[in-house]
């Protein structure tokens, strides 16, 4: 099995989970439905597309650096009739930055890969007005698992959240983890992706298990990232 490991990191992201009408929240994590999707957009597939072969993958995310909770108000009028919606009520991550990773078959994680380096959409981190500030590219491993990916890659948090968490920068990072099949039952999340189609989106449950890796050495610099040359037509 091959690991695809993207960075997932920007001013704001939001992974909502359980968004209701009103009130769009966010997890405190990227979800699987979520990154899922943005690697179907990076491929191009409609949102009609089946989703079986992405969904078979298994996902697991570093909490690098968890960022704080921000909730912002949005007002919107109806595509159709043009009248004004209610006021919705969104929630965000600020400064957050995370490690994620898809475990499978070679050949699908190098299609994803290429992918992630040529996206046919422009990518975001949960919704659309949350582009990365980093790339998303980190590279594939055919050496290890899903957990030994997540556990072995260098520590991403910004420089500035290294210097503020100098002496109390924790020793160990948290991870969640698709549960494989002979682990005990996790968390229950309705978080597995069965259509992104926007007339009746669905998903299943899956269970999460939450885990811990001591932390890595840090990546000593970040290069700079524009994402949208990547998009432009020669």
């Amino acid at each position: 099995m091959s690991v695809l490991l993207l960075q997932l990191a920007g001013p704001l992201q939001s992974w909502g989970a359980s968004s209701r009408f009103a009130r769009r929240s966010t997890e405190s994590a990227p979800t699987k439905s979520g990154v899922l999707g943005l690697l179907a957009a990076a491929q191009g597939r409609p949102r009609t597309a089946d989703l079986s072969d992405l969904a078979a993958l298994r996902f697991g995310v570093r909490v690098d650096q968890p960022g704080t909770r921000v909730r912002d108000f949005h007002t919107a009028h109806h595509q159709v009739s043009g009248k004004a919606m209610p006021v919705t009520e969104r929630f965000y991550l600020a400064d957050a930055v995370f490690l994620a990773a898809v475990e499978g078959g070679r050949a699908l994680i190098e299609e994803l890969r290429t992918a992630v380096r040529a996206p046919h959409f422009l990518p975001f981190l949960g919704r659309r007005a949350c582009p990365p500030a980093r790339r998303l590219d980190l590279g594939v491993r055919h050496d290890t698992g899903l957990e030994g990916a997540l556990r072995e890659h260098p520590w991403l948090a910004a420089a500035w959240y290294r210097r503020q968490t100098t002496r109390a920068a924790p020793d160990r990072l948290p991870v969640l983890l698709d549960s494989a099949p002979d682990d005990p039952p996790g968390d229950i999340v309705a978080d597995q992706p069965l259509s992104f189609d926007p007339r009746h989106r669905r998903y299943a449950r899956r269970s999460v298990r939450v885990d811990g890796v001591p932390r890595p050495v840090e990546i000593p610099g970040v290069p700079e990232h524009d994402p949208m040359p990547l998009l432009e037509s020669d």
